[in-house]
């Protein structure tokens, strides 16, 4: 990939970051649940769950979900139920910080693993960043140089802005952690983001296969 075409893809790539979705609103849920330190383990998930769609995009898969209704429709409805279930279990959350009280309690109730296992599922398992590499990346690619190291480039690029991007979210939400100090406080915080997550899974709900 040449310097000005990966230029304008690594342009590109910052504006998919920095654009408002299920990503970013599980990075925040995160540090507001977690603190900065904890809640950025969401963002290695996330950015698994990038690398991930687009291996299946390399692959050739992407354009079987893309094309085919029965497999569209599988992998959106996963989508949209995990949203809606990530949007129940923090509806349903105690109103009590998850940090700083009791640090090795939090561990016990939700430990790294688990919240890199849930970034890695909301980016995973979505259509629409399959459809949407299927669209954009092939813009970039010069089909007479070598494929994979094309891929390697754009997964790298993508990877790189999603970090950065998602620690200013996950930092974001932990600065207001530190001002909640109501159990009313906290449990308007935890049902405002779980409303955000189902919402994101009824948008995804709505998305159509192109025609």
């Amino acid at each position: 990939m040449e310097f000005p075409v990966w230029l304008t893809f690594f342009a590109a790539a910052w504006a998919i970051s920095l654009s408002p979705g299920a990503g970013a609103i599980a990075a925040m849920t995160a540090g507001l649940n977690h603190g900065f330190r904890r809640g950025y383990f969401m963002t290695f998930g996330l950015i698994l769950g990038i690398l991930t769609q687009i291996v299946v995009v390399g692959a050739g898969l992407g354009a079987v979900i893309a094309a085919s209704s029965l497999a569209f429709a599988m992998v959106k409805w996963a989508g949209v139920a995990y949203l809606a279930w990530l949007g129940i279990q923090q509806w349903r959350a105690p109103a009590v910080p998850m940090v700083s009280a009791d640090p090795a309690n939090a561990e016990v109730q939700v430990t790294r693993r688990q919240l890199v296992m849930r970034g890695w599922m909301i980016n995973a398992v979505n259509p629409k960043g399959t459809v949407f590499l299927l669209a954009v990346v092939p813009q970039f690619l010069d089909l007479q140089a070598s494929l994979p190291h094309q891929y390697t480039v754009i997964a790298c690029t993508l990877a790189f802005t999603d970090a950065v991007v998602m620690a200013g979210y996950t930092a974001l939400a932990a600065r207001v952690l530190s001002v909640l100090r109501s159990a009313k406080q906290i449990k308007l915080m935890n049902r405002t983001f779980g409303t955000l997550f189902i919402a994101a899974g009824a948008l995804l709900a709505t998305f159509k296969r192109a025609a």
